[in-house]
């Protein structure tokens, strides 16, 4: 199990195949075993590094961190892997981090992938899409809302729940108190007045029936990116690349080559 200490913490990342470095970022309260589809496929061609961020899956909890920690996470472990170069794909938290990431790095971010993304945000997304839906939730405990908010999330659920039981076979699940650590570090960041600072080509993915992080904040976010492109999956929701993954490896396939 490989792993690397910054400022303190250990963060445990996955290394697999050969070629030009491509990194991927696991969203919220997941791990890099949502990506375990992806990986054995991309790995064919590409030297593959997909870290836990701190405070999930087998990298260290702390008690507090923010998304800057997130940040500097990933900027510490490509220059502990000497990459001078890399591509970059995020999905929904993971695509945040991306953008501080590319922001940071500048050129040595190559092509970058957003999915399900936001460029702002007061509080965690879902915190926002329990708040929209107060009067259903109400009185509900934390793990029958995060049941009642799937209808909203995703467009294909039986997918998505297949891919999370199977991910959660293969990997430790925080605690609720560990999620609510992990929601908190989200709060209150914005990207928008640094944008276009992201020299890499970008590709913004979304999924039409996202009612967590919707299409519109994609496109947004694309049109802050100076070279960057947008396309909506239309039949996905928050998770595109498990609703449609024929699609999602297809378009991004093509997009990094």
């Amino acid at each position: 199990m490989p792993t690397f200490n910054v400022n303190g913490i250990e963060i445990y990342y996955q290394e697999e195949g050969e070629g030009f470095p491509l990194v991927l970022l696991h969203g919220l309260t997941s791990n890099s075993e949502m990506f375990r589809h992806e990986i054995n496929e991309f790995k064919k061609n590409y030297r593959v590094i997909a870290p836990d961020a701190r405070g999930h899956g087998n990298s260290e909890k702390p008690a507090h961190y923010e998304l800057k920690d997130h940040i500097g996470d990933i900027v510490a472990l490509v220059d502990h892997l000497g990459l001078e170069s890399f591509h970059l794909i995020g999905v929904s938290m993971g695509s945040y981090i991306a953008q501080g990431v590319a922001i940071e790095l500048g050129g040595r971010v190559k092509k970058l992938v957003l999915v399900a993304t936001k460029s702002h945000g007061e509080q965690a997304s879902m915190e926002e899409l329990y708040e929209r839906h107060a009067d259903e939730m109400e009185g509900m405990t934390a793990i029958d809302k995060m049941v009642a908010a799937s209808k909203y999330m995703f467009h294909n659920r039986k997918a998505v729940n297949k891919w999370l039981h199977e991910t959660a076979e293969h990997s430790e699940q925080l605690t609720l108190h560990e999620q609510a650590i992990a929601s908190k570090a989200l709060e209150g960041f914005d990207f928008r007045k640094e944008l276009h600072r992201i020299n890499a080509e970008t590709l913004v993915i979304s999924g039409m029936h996202d009612g967590l992080n919707p299409s519109d904040y994609g496109e947004e976010t694309a049109q802050l990116i100076p070279a960057a492109v947008f396309l909506e999956f239309k039949l996905s929701g928050h998770a595109p690349n498990v609703e449609q993954p024929s699609l999602f490896m297809e378009v991004v396939t093509n997009f990094l080559e």
